[in-house]
């Protein structure tokens, strides 16, 4: 590899994705390097959250190879979807942020200074350090997405996977949150993959696009997906005001 060349942190090679030997969708190519954003997106049942599951480990793909650099350098944090229980732990903001260093906690009983500092600094970048000694489930939505977002920071180094970041958030609070990622890909270059239905923000944010649909799926720049047979299709239905994916 050139030296000058982004390093891979995350690629599909020849995949094929399914449940029972059967494929929602088949040679999927593509890669994620240092410096990108990228956005996911599709019609529900598509196969998003199977591509999800199987970038992340928890799901072997029918066939191909699916390169894990960034998570086995320990170098991904990853935002999930939060269930209503969730929503509800009893923990403090420092607790669950701190949570972000438990695969690199091993066997040791208590966080390293090192690490508190670091979750400290997280908290702080994110505009939440007043909130660290408050109960998570007191939070609001959009105050709560920040916390789990500085635990994903204690842990990504390189890539930040989010799974529907704004889902459930008021505008306010999702312009907010796109701001932050904005900045964390700017200014700290961290490189981003985000499955998402909030397909406006998304061609406003992202520089790449993967389009996953029945059977066929697309990647590459915000710019060729606009001229693609799946972008056009979103731009129709965005002129015509129903632009969901």
């Amino acid at each position: 590899m050139d030296a000058a060349e982004p390093k891979i942190l995350l690629a599909c090679h020849d995949v094929s994705l399914g449940y029972e030997h059967k494929p929602l969708l088949e040679h999927l190519d593509f890669t994620v390097r240092t410096g990108d954003y990228v956005a996911v997106l599709g019609e529900n049942g598509s196969g998003k959250s199977t591509l999800l599951k199987s970038l992340l480990g928890l799901t072997p793909p029918l066939s191909g190879y699916v390169e894990r650099s960034a998570q086995k350098a320990g170098q991904l944090g990853y935002l999930p979807q939060q269930t209503p229980a969730q929503r509800d732990f009893p923990a403090t903001v420092e607790e669950v942020v701190l949570s972000g260093f438990l695969n690199r906690k091993g066997f040791r009983f208590a966080y390293s200074g090192k690490e508190r500092s670091a979750a400290l600094m997280h908290m702080g970048k994110l505009g939440i350090l007043e909130l660290k000694d408050k109960c998570y489930r007191e939070l609001s939505g959009g105050q709560q997405q920040r916390v789990l977002l500085a635990r994903a920071l204690c842990a990504a180094h390189e890539l930040l996977i989010l799974d529907e970041p704004v889902t459930g958030l008021d505008p306010a609070a999702s312009q907010d949150l796109y701001k932050t990622l904005r900045y964390l890909h700017n200014k700290e270059n961290l490189a981003i993959l985000m499955v998402t239905h909030d397909v406006e923000s998304a061609l406003r944010e992202a520089k790449t696009i993967l389009h996953i649909g029945q059977k066929r799926w697309f990647y590459g720049t915000v710019e060729e997906y606009l001229r693609d047979e799946s972008g056009k299709r979103f731009d129709a239905a965005r002129r015509n005001g129903g632009a969901r994916s």
